[in-house]
């Protein structure tokens, strides 16, 4: 039913494909950055998801946040958790001094 509606498909048209180079991303050196990041007040945040957008995975340092203010590290937090989700990409926690935030092409393996 669907061919009368619409015709049936051309030789031409089963056959074409578009071919996509997975180098085709923002990344076309193939160079990775990682970058160490010390998050010691709620204004951090703009820089560390500067970082995340230009493609880089952050390590981030929190302790310093997390001994000044622990109300203010959970609104950081939470700010880069729904900013990288957002982008598709992951964080995870390290210990209780760490965070991982990566782009959306790396994800981070848990246990």
């Amino acid at each position: 039913m669907l061919r009368k509606i619409f015709g049936a498909a051309s030789p031409e048209e089963k056959e074409a494909y578009i071919e996509v180079n997975v180098m085709d991303s923002e990344h076309k050196s193939g160079r990775l950055g990682i970058r160490v990041e010390k998050l010691t007040d709620f204004s951090d945040t703009d820089r560390v998801l500067k970082a995340i957008r230009a493609g880089n995975i952050v390590f981030l340092k929190i302790k310093g946040l997390r001994d000044k203010d622990l109300g203010e590290l959970k609104r950081a937090v939470e700010k880069l958790k729904k900013t990288v989700i957002a982008n598709n990409g992951d964080i995870a926690g390290v210990e209780e001094e760490w965070l991982i935030l990566t782009p959306e092409y790396v994800v981070v393996e848990r246990e």
